[in-house]
């Protein structure tokens, strides 16, 4: 039986990707599920397949970087599905660009939607997950949340940002002893559509990034990822690795302290090996 049984679920993101594999598994759960995306096809595409599987699932479709309309997504997951129980803030963008060729409406767009946009899909619904008592907020980092690298300021920042939120909220709702846990997600590369659709400075060549991506670092899929991040939220795990790269970079930012970026070189090598396997 799973913890997720007859329970409220949120998702951001639900219309591709790890947050459309989190709908469709906790469909198969027994979950309740208010589903939120700005992309009104992937959104339906995703409820189809939570309703073929016999999930009651409410979708809206919304930006995350919209305040007001995630206030109102959350009254009426509310009113509508009987509370709220999760939270999964799993919408995200990337940027790839130094910050000398990126243009600002890139580099804040990202910051909108990875970390605000979290902030909003978090603060929109605790007090109703905090009302249901026991519940859970599942936050999304990433790698890049550990460790920083070159071209990608923006996404790093973003990233670094919804790490220190996930720590600070997880002690805040310790101290005031609400019941509600707290577990942040540092995925690797996981098989989604994130960096073709992302944003490229003009000096990027996006098509061989693209390749890259999905032909080296993406090597986890996302029915996989939804698989471990339930399995650290019902755990109430502080910290989830999704794939083998993620526990790595977390390892070498353990050891390395702030001497990491000399050794970045040499871990990108040893990946690059690993996954050519």
């Amino acid at each position: 039986m799973s913890c997720f049984e007859n329970k409220v679920a949120v998702i951001t993101g639900a219309g591709a990707g790890i947050g459309r594999a989190l709908a469709v598994e906790l469909a198969r759960r027994g979950a309740r599920l208010s589903l939120l995306d700005r992309d009104s096809a992937g959104l339906e595409e995703t409820t189809r397949r939570c309703e073929a599987i016999g999930a009651r699932a409410f979708a809206q479709v919304v930006d995350v970087t919209d305040w007001e309309g995630l206030r109102a997504a959350a009254e009426v997951a509310d009113s509508e599905l009987g509370g709220v129980d999760a939270v999964f803030a799993a919408a995200g963008i990337i940027h790839r660009g130094s910050l000398l060729d990126s243009d600002v409406a890139d580099i804040e767009r990202v910051m909108a939607v990875n970390w605000q946009g979290l902030m909003y899909t978090v603060k929109a619904h605790l007090p109703f997950v905090v009302r249901s008592r026991g519940g859970r907020v599942v936050t999304f980092s990433s790698a890049f949340g550990l460790v920083a690298t070159s071209k990608y300021t923006a996404y790093n920042s973003s990233k670094f940002a919804v790490r220190g939120f996930s720590e600070s909220l997880r002690q805040e709702l310790a101290d005031a002893r609400s019941g509600v846990s707290v577990t942040c997600v540092f995925p690797g590369g996981v098989r989604t559509s994130i960096v073709r659709n992302g944003t490229f400075a003009a000096a990027e060549n996006r098509e061989a990034v693209v390749r890259g991506f999905e032909k080296k670092v993406a090597r986890t899929d996302p029915e996989e990822a939804a698989l471990i991040v339930l399995s650290g939220a019902e755990r109430r795990r502080a910290r989830v690795f999704v794939g083998a790269d993620a526990r790595m970079v977390a390892v070498l930012a353990r050891l390395a302290g702030g001497h990491y970026q000399d050794l970045m070189p040499f871990a990108e090598r040893l990946l690059g090996r690993r996954r050519g396997r």
